[in-house]
């Protein structure tokens, strides 16, 4: 079986496990929090005119690009240095990557969150509580929860599972999430869009790691 399926049914499954679907539980509960009490909205507005909306701008372009070049550039060097872990480890990022990817739209589908609004934007009139629920009510491409923010978040916690005593990986790989994340709440998502995709993403990245885990060692 091809690595990119490797114990896809027993990771889906821990994804899914009572304790993970309680913790999507919460991501959907804070988000409700977070739209109710007008948090969105406010932060929303507030960054838009923050020094910190310039310097986090990147955010959706490096989220895309990452796991677009970064998986063929990993796999490129794992081949030409012949380690085997390394090629482990791209995969893993591969699975993470696909299941953050897939899981997120199949949530958007049915949500069908609208996205902040873009130009002129009037304090007083408060988008955030846009939702078309149903299927395929607003596209797989906007709304709740952001996938930049999920395959970020996967990719970083199928890392640090995988490589749980190397302190660099750890605070780089949450260093980029958080980037990614933030960034990404202060443009084409909401705030509560960023917490429910790290919440989730943390889910996907850990039941990844896990399961690659073994692999890497042996292969190592």
């Amino acid at each position: 079986m091809l690595p990119l399926f490797y114990n896809l049914r027993k990771t889906v499954t821990s994804i899914f496990s009572v304790r993970n679907v309680l913790l999507q539980v919460l991501a959907c509960v804070l988000t409700y929090i977070i739209v109710i009490s007008g948090f969105d909205w406010s932060y929303f507005t507030y960054v838009q005119a923050s020094p910190l909306h310039i310097y986090l701008s990147p955010a959706v372009g490096i989220g895309s690009l990452v796991p677009m070049f970064g998986i063929p550039i990993l796999y490129v060097v794992a081949k030409l240095t012949k380690r085997k872990a390394l090629l482990v480890t791209m995969w893993a990022l591969t699975q993470a990557i696909a299941l953050g990817w897939a899981i997120s739209s199949t949530y958007k589908a049915f949500t069908g969150r609208v996205q902040p609004p873009r130009g002129i934007i009037d304090p007083l009139l408060d988008a955030s509580r846009n939702w078309n629920f149903g299927f395929l009510e607003h596209g797989i491409f906007w709304g709740w929860p952001s996938s930049h923010t999920t395959v970020a978040f996967a990719m970083s916690f199928a890392l640090i599972s995988l490589y749980p005593k190397q302190k660099a990986v750890f605070w780089l790989a949450l260093l980029y999430a958080f980037y990614i994340g933030i960034g990404i709440s202060m443009q084409i998502h909401w705030f509560s869009e960023f917490v429910a995709g790290a919440i989730i993403g943390s889910i996907i990245g850990t039941a990844v790691g896990a399961s690659f885990k073994t692999k890497a060692l042996k292969k190592d």
